[in-house]
């Protein structure tokens, strides 16, 4: 028996979305990826500027890089530590 992949999408709009992901190129696809990414790093800065409201711009940014790289590289690096100054 066939389950979707997303407990709120019916079948019929799953298959439609799969035959358009088969008609895509991998180009297309990648592009979708990145713009994924790029609406995933929006978010996440807007949950980090209501935490931080006084924060500046590159304080967030850093935060937001702290979630990738380990604290050591980012001390060594940045001369930002995220257990100090937050994440």
């Amino acid at each position: 028996m066939y389950r979707t992949q997303s407990m709120d999408t019916d079948r019929e709009t799953e298959e439609r979305l799969f035959e358009r992901y088969r008609c895509m190129s991998a180009v297309e696809k990648l592009a979708h990826v990145a713009a994924l990414g790029r609406m995933a790093e929006q978010l996440a800065l807007g949950g980090l500027r209501a935490r931080y409201p006084d924060a500046t711009e590159a304080e967030n940014r850093l935060r937001l890089l702290s979630r990738r790289v380990d604290c050591a590289t980012m001390i060594r690096v940045y001369g930002w530590d995220p257990d100090v100054k937050g994440r």
